[in-house]
């Protein structure tokens, strides 16, 4: 297991595990034997071979420190592993790897890694998007406060905020795209096998379960940066909604409350963990994308240093991403929803936040500007003296039942029910 203390808020035990030694070793295991099961299936090599390499393939014979230290003069780790493997297959080492290269080896793993994080991410998301649906239909009318530059402002529901987070994290599931093969021998060519190369390249797809790109893409990298790219905003995204929730959890506030964690100091705190480590994740992943994107401008047909650089990132940005949506998940799972402090925070601004509907009542008898103008000055006097803000628009033209209706939040609140339901109803390719 790699799960250290120095990384425990990076990644999760389950991610760890994916992109450990062990895991990393049998993703290349996993790749040389497929390899020569289709090349048997060809006619290229003797089965007997095939057979021989696929028993050499015991994780525990594979001294994952010996490769690490042996990649460092070689620049990559698949040299070392090639021939700790060849070491193992007796009379087959011949036929191990056989007309492959190093990168094929190395981005074929980091893709069958991918699809093991996928699966877990999978989980934590579609449970993470039907809760928050839950969460929304649960407070359609729950009314509270919107805030804009984190001030009071018109009222909205907490089922439409709740929607809101919904959309932006279900559209922008980062896996939307089939994982590929990567397969082009030395030059991305597969001149080694004549004209039986691209029919290997199938069989050998078929054999992984992944999917067979046009063409090897030994120094094009979109594949993976899109993948990167989509991270960093799903990452964000659920970093956006880690903000609110901390921000609604203040004691000033106290709209809403996840189970939390204590403070080693105060015995009366109740923190936001779960939404800390979303923002820690959220705050490392931009830097890490960015890196990613530095290194796809790589050098003709096979890169120095910016392809190398992609295993560390790569496992990085999805081990954050994970940890994010893991920690959500475990927010979301124990959050509680105050709709009565809501109430009262909306109460406590006196009707001020109504000001705009004020000043479009008033707007035909007075005009725009001068209608804003009285509105403002009944805010202050409301917000000043605390009484409601009708009050300060007595004798002002409205009527009594305008000035009675002004400080009705459910009066206010717009297109934010028809807003919530669209919201639901999106689509994309992670449905």
């Amino acid at each position: 297991m790699s799960f250290h203390l120095i990384g425990s808020l990076a990644t999760t035990e389950e991610l760890a595990e994916v992109f450990s030694d062990r895991s990393v070793l049998k993703a290349m295991l996993s790749f040389e034997v497929g390899l020569a099961r289709a090349q048997t299936r060809l006619g290229m090599i003797p089965a007997a071979a095939a057979d021989a390499i696929e028993q050499a393939t015991a994780v525990e014979d594979f001294d994952a420190a010996a490769i690490a230290r042996a990649a460092r003069e070689s620049a990559s780790i698949a040299i070392p592993f090639v021939k700790a493997l060849m070491a193992r297959a007796g009379d087959a080492s011949r036929y191990v790897h056989w007309g492959a290269t190093s990168q094929d080896l190395v981005d074929t793993a980091m893709v069958l890694l991918l699809k093991q994080a996928e699966i877990i991410l999978r989980r934590d998301h579609t449970w993470l998007v039907g809760s928050l649906r839950e969460l929304s239909d649960q407070h359609a009318g729950t009314v509270m406060l919107a805030r804009t530059l984190l001030q009071p402002a018109p009222p909205i529901t907490f089922g439409y905020k709740a929607a809101g987070w919904y959309g932006a994290i279900h559209r922008s599931w980062p896996f939307v795209d089939a994982l590929p093969l990567q397969f082009g021998g030395a030059s991305g060519t597969l001149a080694a096998y004549g004209k039986d190369g691209p029919a290997l390249a199938r069989e050998l797809a078929r054999e992984l379960g992944l999917a067979l790109p046009g063409a090897p893409w030994h120094t094009q990298r979109d594949c993976f940066a899109l993948l990167m790219s989509r991270c960093g905003i799903y990452t964000a995204c659920l970093g956006k909604m880690a903000r609110d929730i901390a921000l609604l959890m203040q004691q000033e506030v106290g709209e809403v409350a996840e189970a939390g964690g204590g403070s080693s100091a105060m015995p009366n705190k109740q923190n936001p963990s779960g939404c800390t480590i979303v923002l820690a994740a959220a705050t490392r992943t931009p830097g890490l994308v960015a890196a990613f994107l530095s290194g796809m401008i790589q050098e003709h047909e096979r890169s120095a240093g910016g392809w190398q650089a992609e295993w560390a990132t790569v496992s990085a940005v999805i081990e954050a991403t994970g940890s994010a949506l893991a920690a959500m998940v475990g927010t979301v799972e124990g959050l509680n929803v105050y709709g009565d402090r809501m109430r009262a925070n909306l109460a406590a601004t006196h009707g001020v936040i109504f000001a705009e509907k004020a000043a479009l009542l008033l707007t035909p008898r007075f005009g725009r500007e001068a209608a804003r103008a009285l509105a403002a000055d009944a805010a202050r006097e409301a917000a000043a003296q605390g009484r409601p803000m009708g009050e300060m628009l007595a004798g002002s033209g409205l009527t009594e039942e305008q000035l009675a209706d002004l400080d009705n939040p459910y009066d206010y609140l717009g297109a934010a029910e028809e807003f919530r339901r669209k919201l639901l109803e999106e689509d994309n390719a992670a449905g």
